[in-house]
């Protein structure tokens, strides 16, 4: 695990001097050592600069950037397989000089070229330049763990792990891209390919880059990515014809290899332990039949009700680990804040990103990785709003769509704060908009719209002072087969490609790389996704139990009497906190002042959203946190 950065400059614009402080910028990635190689093929300067988190061949054999002539590799991830990868390298004449995976990836692009991806199994976003023919070949990994940014622009091509290297190049032109504004304040976060500056793109999960040199000399304003692996090509597979308990056997099958190839390292590696399902799958799956004691870790944060430390301290002591848990105050999560947007390089909403950093800050200090339980949910159907769908999707359908109409132009005609009882009820007024909609159009499409995105239309006019078409996105996405179509499906499958990649994995990253620790995910092997996507609907969501066919898995391992209690979920009070902590922020980020300064958003609208939330409008705490997370984060990087 690492930070890669480097450069390809057809305008000779570069030099070393430069290519160090964007390595640089990332020493938190890489605390372990740096290096760069610059020079010219073909009168095009290349840079190529790592930072190292030394986790697999801790010797100088690991360091980067590696050449293995004519290819020169800057790689960030680990390849779990890569001994067996390996062995079949050697079989075929291939011989070694270390026992890193970053020299197994260089033998294995000189074999078999940009099909080698197709063997591996990790968390991997690497660069191969060819100095002879000056090809380029970048590539991220096929769920999108780790990050890959770009940016394009006159003759220039920068690569990175983080956005914060490219503004330390002179030639990099910092302007936003307005339409990732109005993505950031749709979701949260903004989706791949696109980014908050103009010019600048994410490499999509399981898509790679391929051009050459030469090409930059043309001055191209933009490069196609090219997709190698999609997770519909597994939604749109035939369900599988198996009982469910064969289905039992071959889902802990796979989970548990997965888990295994996660626990390869040279350093110390714990388990992050939550008390619920996803977690405590990982931690009996890795810790029975193992005779030394897994580390396992627990963080709490009592007076922000943030506390599933007594549910996985019984969890860790009936399978028998090595179990530590820790007790944070609510002002050590707050503290956190501040650098979030350095550490985040774009406006990211997703308030779980303090907690997550606080665990990672604490397992630190005892492991160099960590495995935790991400993407349990998009893979066996755990979130509330598969719950919903299934649930109520199908009740509205079966309404006359007069029916649905009339009802929906009543409700234009009475504003929600005027409906007794139910004003006062939590988030009320943004629930009726959502209902308004779904009146409207109750399809699993609009119902995914409404359910990810935070404002409608005219609240987006009022708003933002520009606003342009949005490119097609992912939650649009129409390539489910008419043969396995099923609402579960399409929810998951965009999940998968959305919320998963570009909330969830985006956090993660940031939250371990701070503190620099590896974090690792089972559930995000190709092999689990590939094998749930064909399971039955019914294997995963049975009845109104959510992640069925994981929680059966459980049982076997711990009783359910441990396990079984409502969800807590890693949610902070940020309401509570902008109200009072942080009000003094609030009041100033999203001064009258700043956000005419800026001319993004509408002044008045602002100000109107802000008063209301701060005049007891709860409902509107989301919009005001994703309002502030963007003004700390132009505060950090445009002013």
């Amino acid at each position: 695990m690492c930070a890669i950065t480097g450069l390809f400059d057809a305008g000779n614009a570069s030099s070393e001097a430069v290519l160090k402080k964007m390595t640089d910028t990332m020493i938190h990635r890489g605390p372990d050592g740096g290096k760069q190689v610059f020079f010219e093929v073909d009168d095009v300067q290349i840079g190529l600069g790592h930072r190292r988190l030394a986790i697999i061949d801790l010797s100088e054999g690991g360091t980067q950037p590696m050449e293995f002539a004519p290819y020169w590799i800057c790689f960030n991830g680990e390849i779990y397989n890569y001994q067996s990868v390996k062995e079949e390298l050697i079989q075929l004449g291939h011989q070694f000089q270390s026992h890193s995976d970053t020299e197994m990836i260089l033998h294995a692009y000189a074999q078999w070229g940009k099909s080698c991806v197709e063997r591996f199994r990790g968390m991997f976003a690497f660069v191969i330049v060819n100095t002879e023919t000056g090809a380029i070949f970048c590539v991220r990994d096929r769920a999108g763990v780790k990050p890959f940014y770009f940016y394009l622009n006159d003759g220039l091509f920068l690569f990175s792990s983080e956005l914060k290297a490219f503004p330390e190049h002179p030639s990099f032109r910092k302007e936003i891209n307005l339409s990732a504004v109005e993505m950031f304040m749709q979701f949260g976060n903004i989706p791949a390919p696109h980014t908050i500056f103009q010019s600048a793109f994410k490499l999509k999960p399981g898509h790679y880059l391929e051009f050459n040199l030469s090409e930059l000399k043309d001055r191209p304003a933009y490069l196609n990515q090219h997709q190698y692996w999609n997770v519909y090509d597994a939604y749109n597979q035939p369900k599988a014809d198996l009982s469910f308990e064969d289905a039992k056997k071959q889902t802990e099958t796979i989970l548990r290899e997965s888990c295994e190839l996660r626990m390869v390292a040279d350093v110390p590696v714990g388990v992050f332990l939550s008390g619920g399902f996803d977690s405590a799958a990982v931690t009996s799956l890795l810790q029975t039949g193992r005779t030394q004691k897994l580390k396992t870790y627990t963080i709490a944060v009592p007076d922000i009700g943030l506390n599933e430390a007594p549910y996985a301290k019984d969890v860790a002591k009936y399978l028998g680990t090595e179990h530590t848990e820790f007790e944070c105050s609510h002002q050590e999560a707050i503290d956190l804040i501040d650098d979030l947007p350095f550490y985040y390089d774009e406006p990211f909403g997703d308030s779980s990103a303090i907690p997550t950093g606080l665990v990672s800050k604490i397992a630190r200090q005892h492991v160099t990785v960590a495995l935790s339980a991400d993407a349990g949910d998009e893979v066996f159907a755990g979130y509330n709003r598969y719950d919903y769908l299934v649930r109520y999707g199908q009740k509205l359908n079966q309404l006359p769509a007069f029916a649905r109409k009339t009802a929906a132009g009543m409700m234009n005609l009475i504003e929600a704060d005027s409906i007794p009882y139910l004003r006062n009820k939590y988030n009320f007024a943004n629930r009726y908009e959502k209902l308004k909609n779904l009146l409207k159009d109750p399809s699993p499409e609009q119902m995914m719209w409404s359910l990810s995105s935070q404002f409608d239309n005219e609240g987006l006019n009022r708003l933002l002072k520009s606003r342009k078409p949005l490119p097609p996105l992912a939650y649009n996405s129409k390539e489910l087969s008419a043969e396995t179509y099923s609402p579960l499906s399409y929810m998951m499958a965009v999940d998968y490609q959305t919320y998963l990649p570009d909330d969830i994995l985006t956090k993660v990253d940031r939250a371990t790389m701070r503190f620099s620790l590896e974090g690792r995910e089972p559930f995000l092997d190709h092999k689990v996704i590939e094998w749930a996507a064909q399971l039955p609907d019914h294997f995963k969501y049975n009845n109104g139990v959510k992640k069925y066919i994981l929680k059966e898995i459980v049982y076997q391992y711990i009783p359910r009497e441990l396990m079984d209690r409502p969800k807590m979920g890693f949610a902070i009070p940020f309401e509570k906190w902008m109200m009072e902590d942080l009000r003094s922020r609030l009041e100033d980020f999203l001064s009258d002042e700043r956000i005419a300064r800026q001319g993004i958003f509408h002044m008045e609208e602002v100000r109107n959203i802000r008063n209301q939330f701060l005049n007891g409008k709860k409902e509107l705490g989301l919009k005001v946190w994703y309002l502030l997370m963007f003004q700390m984060w132009y505060e950090r990087w445009m002013r």
